[in-house]
C-alpha cells in the first residue's frame, strides 16, 4: 500500500457526464511516468462490506486503493459491478470507458495515465504533482464479465483533486491559513438543498462517520428550535474561551470553544454564532 487509507460517507454534488457518449479525446493521455510506480499485483480478493476505515477500504477496493499516493486518507473505493456485453469494451481504454458509464463516479474524466499492464488486467491512475489520487483496475474476459470493464477503483480525499475539478461543486472546501485544501473528511460545508426549501441555509460538518459534528448558518430559521442546540446569531461577540482552529473558507474563519455546542464563524462583519444540530439533519 502506497498510502494510508480510509473511508468515509460524505455526500458531495457535481454534474458527471451522462451515458452513451464516445471515448473523450484526453480521457488517457501519455503522461510523466511517475517516480514511485506501482509494482504490486493488479488483483487483490475484494467484499463490500458495510464499514467505513482503512480496513473497510482495502477489503472493497482491493489493488487500486493500495495504488493510491495520497496525502491523507483514501475517501472512497470500490469493487466493480458486473458487466455484461452490451457494457464491455473491446479494449482496456474502452473498459475505463465503461467504468466512467456504469458507476458515474463524481471524478475527473479526462487525464489518465496507464500505469501498469500485466495478467490481463491495466490499472489507470489520475495524478496531482506525479501522485496517483484516483486509482482505476480494468479487467478482460473475468467469470461472467465479458469484454474489457471496472474490476476496482478508490480516490483520495477530493481536497486532493484539482481545484479546476472541485470548484463547481456544491461542497465547499476549507483551507488553513496558509490556503492549503483541508480534507472533507476533516471539514466541509455546502448551502442548503433547494429542493428542499433549505437554499437560505449553510450547514458545516466537521469530522466524519459516526462522530461527524454538524453546524448551521440558518438566518431564516428552516430548521426548528428544537433541532439545534441554540439559535442562529448573525452578530455575536467572539467568546473568550474561542479558539481559531485555523479553517477558512474565503474570508472566513472558524473558531470553536471546548463544549462544541455553536461554531463561531469570524467575518469581515463581524461573528456569527452557528448552532450545532442535535442529530444529523439530511434532506432526502
Amino acid at each position: 500500500m502506497r498510502a494510508g487509507l480510509g473511508a468515509v460517507a460524505v455526500l458531495v454534488a457535481v454534474a458527471v457526464v451522462g451515458c452513451g457518449e464516445g471515448i473523450d479525446e484526453d480521457m488517457v493521455v501519455t503522461g510523466e511516468p511517475p517516480a514511485t510506480p506501482y509494482g504490486g499485483p493488479l488483483h487483490l480478493p475484494m467484499k463490500e462490506v458495510d464499514e467505513s476505515g482503512e480496513r473497510a477500504v482495502l477489503t472493497r477496493s482491493g489493488a487500486a486503493g493500495r495504488a493510491l499516493e495520497c496525502e491523507g486518507e483514501a475517501y472512497a473505493g470500490s469493487s466493480g459491478e458486473e458487466w455484461g456485453r452490451a457494457d464491455a469494451g473491446e479494449s482496456p481504454e474502452e473498459g475505463l470507458k465503461a467504468y466512467f458509464d456504469m458507476e458515474q463516479p463524481e471524478l475527473p474524466r479526462t487525464g489518465y495515465r496507464l500505469e501498469a499492464e500485466r495478467d490481463g488486467r491495466v490499472l489507470y491512475s489520475f495524478d496531482v504533482n506525479g501522485r496517483t489520487k484516483v486509482a482505476v483496475v480494468v479487467a478482460e474476459d473475468q467469470k461472467g464479465r465479458p469484454g474489457w470493464g471496472p474490476e476496482a477503483s478508490a480516490s483520495c480525499d477530493p481536497a486532493e483533486l484539482p481545484a479546476s475539478f472541485t470548484d463547481p461543486w456544491e461542497t465547499e472546501i476549507w483551507t488553513d491559513a496558509t490556503g492549503k485544501r483541508i480534507p472533507v473528511t476533516t471539514v466541509h460545508s455546502s448551502l442548503g438543498p433547494e429542493h428542499c426549501d433549505w437554499q437560505s441555509a449553510r450547514m458545516l460538518h466537521l469530522g466524519r462517520g459516526e462522530d461527524t459534528e454538524q453546524y448551521v448558518r440558518d438566518p431564516e430559521g428552516v430548521f426548528a428550535r428544537d433541532m439545534l442546540t441554540g439559535p442562529y446569531d448573525g452578530d455575536v461577540r467572539m467568546p473568550d474561551a474561542a479558539r481559531d482552529t485555523g479553517y477558512r473558507l474565503d474570508d472566513r474563519e472558524l473558531w470553536l470553544t471546548d463544549d462544541r455546542t455553536t461554531a463561531y464563524v469570524r467575518t469581515p462583519d463581524g461573528v456569527e454564532a452557528w448552532p450545532r444540530t442535535r442529530d444529523m439533519i439530511a434532506c432526502m
